[in-house]
């Protein structure tokens, strides 16, 4: 059975680590090729999987010395059907390979979990489209039936809850909280913005969030926000509004450029983990209820840690 599912231990705004920038840790630092950045297709071998443990156990190694709360985030933004089918698989395969994610950090939290740092198990769901420029959007319905697969295979293997990593706009947002209310499973949402701090489909983010919490209900845990630097949206949360009290976490960018930029780059620009850290703790300041940190692009356990000790000084 889940361990947390029906009583999830961040809700008490205790300190929550979780990981950095995996696909770009994996690719960068560990040479692995990642097609279509599909970092669950690294389960498939020996091999994947051992650079799988070892990501996720750098990352649980930091929570248990610090004794602080851990999110186990599992390889799957790309395991969905339509990047699925670039790769090969079947929806039976896809969802076989999303259970398969989540029973490996079902190991890691055996093997590091204690009572003062507890560990949650999510199942990741990434957008249908490109997360940076999405060219095509699904309205509500759709997004629930695209994203009902995944839902679904976290509950089956007993995730705790499921985070929608990096949306651009809140329809998609709307259908993956109805896919996870329909598997019986607690939905986190994190949006990603440009450097002008607006979604990707130009929308404030306050907007985006208060339309998807007027559909649904107030149904999200929480929101988070990712794949951007603070240097892009510390000024949107300084603008006030009752929004910003739903955001319980940040996983943001290592590097200050933009989508584009980051899309087009052919090295890593892993930024300074120290400034990182201080930006995150200035954000605190804005977010009355931050308390779940992590990375995006670019950052890895260096940046994990030096964000913890400065939300911890």
């Amino acid at each position: 059975m889940a361990k947390y599912r029906e009583t999830l231990p961040q809700l008490s705004n205790e300190l929550f680590l979780t990981d950095g920038g995996i696909e770009t840790t994996l690719i960068f630092h560990e040479g692995l090729d990642l097609p279509y950045f599909a970092a669950f297709d690294l389960l498939k071998h020996a091999a994947g999987q051992a650079a799988l443990r070892k990501y996720f156990r750098t990352y649980a190694e930091i929570a248990q010395r610090y004794s602080v709360g851990f999110i186990l985030e599992s390889a799957t933004w790309r395991a969905s059907a339509d990047w699925g089918a670039k790769l090969g698989y079947s929806i039976d395969t896809l969802a076989a390979a999303n259970r398969q994610a989540i029973a490996l950090l079902s190991e890691i939290r055996d093997d590091f979990e204690s009572k003062r740092a507890p560990m949650v198990i999510s199942g990741c769901i990434g957008p249908r489209d490109d997360g940076y420029s999405p060219a095509n959007f699904m309205n509500e319905t759709e997004a629930q039936d695209y994203h009902r697969m995944q839902a679904q295979a976290f509950h089956d293997a007993d995730a705790d809850m499921v985070t929608a990593i990096t949306m651009t706009y809140p329809e998609e947002a709307i259908g993956i909280v109805r896919a996870g209310q329909g598997a019986g499973m607690p939905v986190a949402i994190s949006f990603t913005v440009e450097t002008d701090g607006k979604l990707p489909n130009g929308q404030a983010l306050g907007d985006a969030i208060a339309k998807v919490d007027g559909v649904t209900g107030n149904a999200p845990v929480y929101y988070m926000i990712n794949c951007a630097h603070p240097n892009h949206f510390a000024n949107v949360l300084d603008t006030g509004g009752a929004w910003r009290s739903r955001i319980h976490g940040l996983r943001a960018n290592a590097s200050t450029k933009s989508h584009k930029e980051l899309d087009e780059a052919t090295s890593l620009d892993a930024g300074d983990p120290i400034d990182l850290a201080k930006r995150y703790r200035e954000c605190q300041t804005s977010l009355s209820h931050l308390n779940v940190f992590g990375g995006c692009c670019g950052t890895d356990h260096r940046h994990i840690e030096a964000i913890c000790r400065a939300i911890l000084s």
